[in-house]
């Protein structure tokens, strides 16, 4: 007999060599229907694992993370045994379990499209009824190359090949189906009860778009139907507002082949957004003490070799010219932060100059991976509320808090504060090359950021590995409506860099020493928050973002010249505005209204032209009577001013 510890800590004694399921039904034979699978002494196995020795056990369910991630996992095997019986010649990638569901890659015979899916899920719900129980194999290395290259899996021997020497290789068998695969899975497909298969894509094979380009199908998978329709509805309402499909319909920003990739056109109305975007921070920041800077887009290799750019950095940069051929090779700057380093190296400092507030609304250049590139949040050239601030190790703690005011403020006036989570991003010492080499500093800089997130009261995740080569940072982090997270602002203390550019300042003792430096963004991209903003507000921004904010309609022909009239009143005081004035139907220029999102229009028949006064529709109110002119252009502005959200 031996000893299993059970979560709630108490103590049970079963028969050596018991599986994990058969401890579930001494448990409960209801525990044992929902179980799906376990962790024994914290790793995740599979419910066919024996017992051999005392333990501690955790049964874990579908309510359960790590048991949500195996059960659509499982689905995924189960996706791929149906495609390799629908397609035989079909080729396995990878299939992991993802936030909203699963997908695997395959490299098909023939192209598919969204209309072979129904026909794909018949053959998944034929291997869900047969119930085929899934088995775990542990193999050597060679075994797995024999049984992969047996099937041809290319793209799994690869992957053999890539694991480490001395690693544990396993493969999952169900039926005839048998995939290269660490598990854990649920006992069986027939445990998988309700999924639907809901996009094909390209992915290049491991991501890099040099491969060849498989085909991506995703799906998700739920124990309740109830559950998998409201998925479903969310998909359907997070299509309604994905930024790539309202930005275009609403002409916001567009995209074109003979550009490229990732360098999206703003429209006028893309434009307005983002000039209004750039005016609000710009005033804001000058309010809080920030000194504007206007520096290169381009530079030498030898700054960003000073930087530590070159070495960390160049493959993510557009480099102009070739080392080897040309005397001086330029690249496009990926970032502003060593021209503002030049900039306060002008001149002698001392700390009395200290704080040095350096903001640049800065357009910027990454060379991202044409996989990787996707509307308006992951582009190849964006433009950036980029700022670094210079100052003492005295003063790092009162700054980061006046920036994270300043974030605080600005996401309030957008309405985006709720939606934002914060990750204490680290190094990771295992990949030293990755970073600057000098652990002392990492340790100490991160303690410091440390100690002042918790001050603040900030809750945040830590990750490791995730922080810029020259310190650790602050992410803030929001999901799109597809569930993906991306990085909206980082802060980011940085140990290193005033070394590297010999940075100092006069102390009050009248000796020299190195600044601390803290690099930050108050909205971060400007593309990506309006991608988010487009997606928050499904293209309905409130007053004083709305590209268009009020649109003048005349009633009749006879109204027309007094519509014109009322327009040129509202642009001289600052409100964007435009009139309708064609001999159509008023409803008819209503909903035309109402599909471009105008937040207010005013009507003009010949009483409101009589009586001087315009008749009011909002946006989301609908119509709020009459009123004069100067009473509307005062709320208006109200709203404006206030940067308020209702409307």
């Amino acid at each position: 007999m031996v000893k299993v510890t059970l979560k709630d800590g108490s103590v049970m004694e079963v028969e050596q060599g018991v599986k994990i399921i058969d401890v579930a039904k001494q448990i409960s034979e209801g525990l044992a229907r929902v179980a799906l699978i376990a962790k024994l002494d914290g790793k995740l196995v599979d419910l066919t694992t024996t017992v051999d020795k005392d333990c501690a056990i955790e049964l874990l369910t579908f309510k359960d993370e790590e048991g949500k991630t195996a059960y659509r996992h499982t689905c995924s095997h189960i996706l791929a045994q149906a495609v390799k019986n629908l397609f035989p010649g079909a080729k396995l990638a990878i299939g992991p379990a993802i936030k909203t569901g699963f997908y695997y890659d395959f490299d098909l015979p023939s192209s598919i499209s969204m209309d072979d899916l129904p026909k794909i899920e018949k053959e998944m719900e034929s291997i869900i009824k047969a119930d085929l129980p899934i088995i775990r194999t542990n193999v050597t290395r060679k075994q797995a190359v024999t049984k992969m290259r047996g099937f041809d899996e290319i793209y799994k021997l690869q992957l053999i090949e890539d694991l480490p020497r001395g690693s544990t290789i396993t493969l999952y068998s169900q039926g005839n189906f048998v995939d290269l695969c660490a598990g854990p899975h649920l006992m069986s497909t027939g445990k998988v009860k309700c999924f639907k298969l809901t996009q094909i894509t390209g992915a290049y094979w491991k991501g890099d778009e040099k491969n060849k380009m498989l085909t991506r199908i995703y799906g998700t998978a739920f124990e309740k139907k109830s559950e998998l329709n409201e998925y479903l509805e969310a998909l359907e309402e997070a299509k309604k507002r994905d930024h790539n499909k309202i930005g275009r319909e609403l002409g916001i920003f567009m995209t074109d082949e003979l550009v490229g990739q990732g360098l999206p056109l703003f429209m006028p109305k893309g434009a307005k957004i983002m000039q209004t975007i750039q005016r609000f921070i710009e005033d804001e920041e000058e309010r809080r003490g920030y000194m504007f800077t206007r520096t290169p887009m381009m530079a030498k290799s030898d700054l960003y070799k000073v930087s530590g750019h070159w070495d960390h950095y160049k493959d993510g940069m557009f480099v102009l010219g070739d080392e080897a051929m040309d005397d001086e090779v330029m690249a496009l700057r990926p970032m502003t932060c060593p021209f503002q380093y030049l900039i306060y190296k002008n001149g002698i400092k001392s700390y009395r100059d200290l704080p040095c507030r350096y903001s640049e609304t800065s357009t910027l250049f990454r060379n991202e991976s044409s996989g990787e590139m996707h509307g308006l949040t992951r582009v190849r050239q964006f433009t950036l509320s980029d700022a670094h601030i210079v100052c003492t190790p005295e003063q790092v703690a009162e700054e980061f808090k006046n920036i994270l005011d300043l974030i605080h403020y600005v996401e309030d006036c957008f309405g985006i504060r709720d939606e934002i989570t914060y990750r204490f991003s680290k190094w990771d010492p295992k990949k030293k090359s990755k970073y600057i080499n000098d652990p002392k500093g990492w340790n100490d800089t991160q303690a410091l950021m440390k100690e002042i997130l918790d001050d603040l009261g900030i809750e945040y995740v830590e990750a490791e590995g995730e922080a810029a080569f020259y310190g650790p940072k602050l992410d803030l982090q929001a999901r799109n409506v597809w569930g993906k997270e991306d990085t909206i602002i980082t802060i980011q203390i940085d140990f290193g860099l005033a070394e590297r550019f010999d940075m100092t300042y006069v102390a009050e003792d009248g000796t020299k020493k190195r600044p601390m430096i803290i690099h930050r963004s108050s909205i971060g991209s400007y593309e990506r928050t309006l991608a988010m903003l487009i997606e928050k507000y499904a293209g309905a921004f409130p007053l004083w973002l709305a590209p268009l904010q009020v649109k003048v309609m005349s009633l009749t022909d006879r109204t027309a010249e007094k519509a014109k009239e009322i327009t040129l009143a509202l642009k001289k005081s600052g409100i964007r505005a435009e009139s309708d004035c064609r001999s159509e139907k008023i409803g008819f220029k209503i909903r035309e209204a109402q599909l471009e999102k105008v937040p207010y229009m005013l009507i003009i028949g010949d009483k409101e032209a009589e009586a001087g006064v315009v008749a009011v529709r909002a946006r989301k109110a609908g119509d709020l009577g009459q009123m004069t002119l100067e009473n509307f252009i005062s709320k208006a502005k109200g709203e404006i001013d206030s940067f308020s959200l209702e409307n």
